[in-house]
């Protein structure tokens, strides 16, 4: 990233001879089709949508009516280009807007529009300046209609966007739920002054109160009472300080032996902001007086906005604003006024992206013939800086941000995200099973995982692209990438919201893309379905050879055998390298005998006993033995007692995990040798459905729309979820309106002996809506 240097005194700017590296700063600039401003007093925020051309695997079926030789692949893949769309959101000191400017003009090549929309107090003041440097007319739009839009954007589109501060805990954030209807919150936005806003709806909203005390009165009073002038140092100075040597607490006017119990107060609150100061003989320190007065200001702006939430009885408050900027002394001065004033019924909640709200809603403004909201929008964690923890105390260097550039990119996904219709309650779902953030010990396994993994994954990356060039060069730019963003979440783990296992093998997938390897899995998963489609009959007619009870047991056991066969999993992706003829009854050896780690087979079957469902949704796995050996047999089963099947498989690849392009070409193989398969695609009985997802964990709070179109419609009354990522590091605790049924192989070490198991032990649960989580009474 490009190093801004401090030039002459009083005043700072850029150095004109650096080069801003177009791959880091203002990235597709040269496809950028709209743009849109946000200028503060202190703060340029600048948005523009572009098009991305990147690399996609794809697979084509051959022409099977033609004959065959024994050697020939199933399907074709190839890699291509296609375009899709990203916003930039990229944040600067105002010191620099000349040079960016400078930047944008040298760099604009084609835009669609000739207007920037434009908001923020600044917007007036440099209009001239943005005018003659990118030729495009400045349209202002009204400041809080944008931060309204903005923060309406976040709250939908961005999981883990909000926040709750708690300080002193082992990560002091702890992030929220998206919640699947934001309306109605109340907005606390705190610049100079404090604007107070109800929002009930995407267009109705009302600032219903505010104070002229605010972040210009803490700079304002500070620069006063300390001679300091930087914002940031003020805070500096409060972060040192102790406000009890100039506040007089209760304790001090009714003396230290006096019960205040009757009161309903403790001995250590404030009674008087500065009171000491009256009556005290001494000079009082810079760091003490700026405590002092945060405090101050903050306690009078939680007060106001709990009595505005009480007013008008709103549980969810987001406090926003250059007066908090992350910084935690302030968040836990205002989260404290919060829980005191409302005796914890009101939660202080914060954004990770409130700096750009107003950007975002100017944005979104020039953007309504597009209708952005039309669509779902996915962070991209590979072209995003993340949250920093900007406590002076824990990372000095963090706070002298002037010369860095701060970047959120967000990618367009092609279809609407909405939950699966069949969780109990959408609200409280959450889809991890160990938050990281939190689990100091599991963290730094897995981040310790993932990068001994760093050179297996390099290897298969530059292995799937033989002929492509650079491919060596690019799958060292990943590395680089890849390896940068873990280390910055071990020193941040908080920088994307909660670290969890799904959000390290997510962004490892952002990071492969980035550098074009979409799918570097793609080759071996055609050699293992090409295989396992050669035994396909043959495991079938085995199968019916069985007593039904025996059939049953066999069908489990072939879906647990066949979830073995994971390259995500280092023991066997290690096992896989050295013996390409381990195979399907090798992994059923493998297999923990009865009783399993998680044992719920009995219940299984009892309820098989009664009358079938209605209809089944499956969310797959692998590619190769487990979906074709494991997971359509136990299909086949399922239609023969009359049940629908709607198989779920990834929009995109990740790993060996099958597709739904891959998917579609094996089914239509397995049909034309499988009456029953053949039967239920014509009757319309099994169905294949794109979850929406490119991860090989599950999010069922962000599925595919159709896909919840169609469990709604076939009246889906049996969830079955298959694999580590799916069932073990997702979706173990969800809890659902219908039965279920959570089953995989573990297939790591250091997990399984977490959870009281060994490798290779398994997890088969399942639950009726009636039970608790663990699948009991």
């Amino acid at each position: 990233m490009a190093d801004c240097e401090r030039i002459g005194r009083g005043t700072h700017s850029m150095d004109k001879s650096i080069t801003l590296p177009p791959d880091e700063i203002f990235r597709n600039l040269e496809n950028a089709k709209r743009f849109a401003i946000d200028i503060g007093g202190s703060l340029t925020k600048l948005a523009y949508y572009s098009t991305v051309q990147h690399k996609v695997a794809k697979v084509r079926s051959f022409d099977h009516s033609v004959k065959e030789t024994e050697n020939d692949p199933l399907y074709e893949i190839s890699v291509q280009e296609e375009i899709t769309a990203r916003l930039h959101f990229i944040k600067f000191e105002n010191a620099y807007i000349e040079t960016c400017l400078d930047f944008i003009k040298d760099h604009l090549v084609n835009t669609e529009t000739k207007v920037i929309k434009a908001t923020g107090g600044g917007a007036h003041k440099f209009k001239d300046l943005i005018e003659k440097k990118i030729k495009l007319k400045v349209d202002k739009e009204d400041e809080m209609t944008c931060l309204i839009k903005g923060c309406n954007f976040v709250l939908r589109n961005i999981p883990h966007e909000a926040f709750v501060y708690v300080k002193h805990a082992d990560s002091e954030f702890r992030f929220q739920n998206t919640h699947p209807d934001i309306f109605p919150y109340l907005l606390v936005n705190i610049g100079s002054g404090v604007s107070i806003v109800k929002v009930e709806s995407e267009d109705k909203f009302e600032r219903i109160g505010g104070s002229s005390i605010g972040g210009g009165t803490f700079w304002g009073l500070g620069a006063l009472l300390t001679k300091t002038k930087r914002f940031d140092e003020l805070l500096q100075l409060a972060s040192r300080g102790q406000h009890t040597s100039v506040d007089m607490l209760v304790k001090d006017i009714y003396g230290g032996s006096y019960s205040y119990a009757s009161l309903g107060l403790t001995g250590d609150l404030i009674a008087s902001s500065f009171g000491k100061s009256a009556t005290a003989d001494k000079e009082f320190s810079k760091e003490d007086m700026a405590k002092s007065l945060l405090h101050m200001i903050s306690n009078d702006i939680g007060q106001l906005a709990c009595l505005y939430a009480r007013l008008h009885n709103l549980t969810r408050v987001y406090f926003g604003g250059f007066f908090i900027r992350g910084h935690p002394v302030t968040m836990h001065t205002i989260t404290y006024s919060i829980n005191f004033f409302t005796k914890g019924e009101v939660q202080a909640l914060f954004l990770r992206h409130e700096g750009y709200l107003g950007a975002i809603g100017a944005f979104l403004k020039g953007a309504e013939e597009d209708n952005p909201n039309q669509y779902s929008w996915g962070e991209n964690y590979a072209g995003s800086s993340g949250l920093m923890s900007v406590s002076p105390d824990l990372n000095p260097m963090q706070r002298a941000r002037s010369g860095t550039f701060d970047m959120l990119e967000m990618d367009r996904l092609e279809r609407k995200l909405v939950n699966l219709p069949l969780l109990q309650d959408p609200s409280s779902y959450i889809p991890d099973t160990v938050d990281l953030t939190e689990d100091a010990l599991s963290r730094e396994y897995w981040l310790f995982c993932f990068e001994e993994a760093l050179d297996g994954v390099v290897k298969r990356a530059v292995a799937s692209q033989p002929d492509l060039p650079q491919a060596v060069e690019r799958a060292e730019k990943f590395r680089q990438k890849y390896r940068h963003k873990l280390q910055t979440l071990r020193q941040q783990p908080f920088a994307y919201g909660s670290l969890t296992v799904r959000s390290l093998l997510d962004t490892r997938e952002h990071c492969l893309n980035e550098f074009n390897f979409p799918d570097p899995y793609s080759k071996i998963k055609q050699r293992e379905n090409d295989a396992a489609l050669k035994y396909f009959q043959k495991a079938v007619k085995s199968l019916e050879k069985l007593s039904w009870e025996q059939r049953q047991f066999a069908l489990i056991k072939g879906l647990l055998a066949g979830n073995v066969f994971d390259w995500g999993a280092k023991a066997v992706s290690d096992v896989l390298e050295s013996d390409p003829e381990f195979g399907f009854e090798e992994a059923k050896r493998q297999l923990q005998e009865r009783p399993w780690l998680v044992d719920c087979f009995d219940q299984w079957i009892e309820r098989l006993k009664g009358p079938p469902h209605t209809c089944a949704l499956f969310f797959v796995d692998n590619s190769g033995i487990d979906i074709i050996l494991g997971v359509f047999p136990f299909v086949r089963e399922l239609l023969g007692r009359g049940t629908e099947v709607v198989l779920a498989s990834n929009s995109g690849p990740a790993l060996n995990d099958v597709t739904n392009n891959e998917l579609q070409i094996l089914t239509e193989r397995i049909a034309a040798m499988d009456t029953v398969i053949q039967t239920a695609i014509q009757e319309d009985r099994l169905i294949l459905v794109q979850s929406g997802s490119s991860s090989p964990c599950l999010d069922l709070s962000r599925l595919d729309k159709v896909l919840a179109t169609v469990v709604r419609e076939r009246h889906t009354d049996l969830v079955i979820i298959e694999g580590m990522g799916r069932a073990i590091h997702t979706n173990y605790y969800a809890m659902l309106t219908c039965e279920s049924l959570k089953l995989a192989v573990i297939k790591n070490s250091w997990l399984a002996e977490r959870l009281g198991g060994k490798i290779f032990s398994v997890v088969f649960k399942y639950a009726q809506p009636s039970q608790n989580q663990d699948g009991h009474q």
